[in-house]
């Protein structure tokens, strides 16, 4: 999760691909994209967008179950 400046209130990383890999983990290798943007800490659109780059990466798949979007990991890091 990043690091929040105390002066202006702003966020001054961003999230981590590894959190994005753990939170799929801890969910048992498969999560639906608001149940990982709740375990990163970030908002839905935020997981998405990330999740997306992770997966033209290589790293997660997608499936489209109802209106649910679930993501599985491909190969640990």
């Amino acid at each position: 999760m990043p690091d929040r400046d105390e002066e202006s209130g702003r966020y001054t990383g961003e999230y981590s691909t590894e959190d994005f890999h753990n939170a799929i983990s801890d969910k048992g290798g498969m999560a639906g994209t608001g149940d990982i943007a709740d375990y990163v800490g970030c908002a839905h659109d935020t997981a998405y967008k990330r999740l997306q780059k992770m997966e033209k990466n290589g790293l997660v798949s997608s499936q489209k179950v109802g209106n649910t979007l679930l993501w599985r990991l491909l190969k640990d890091d």
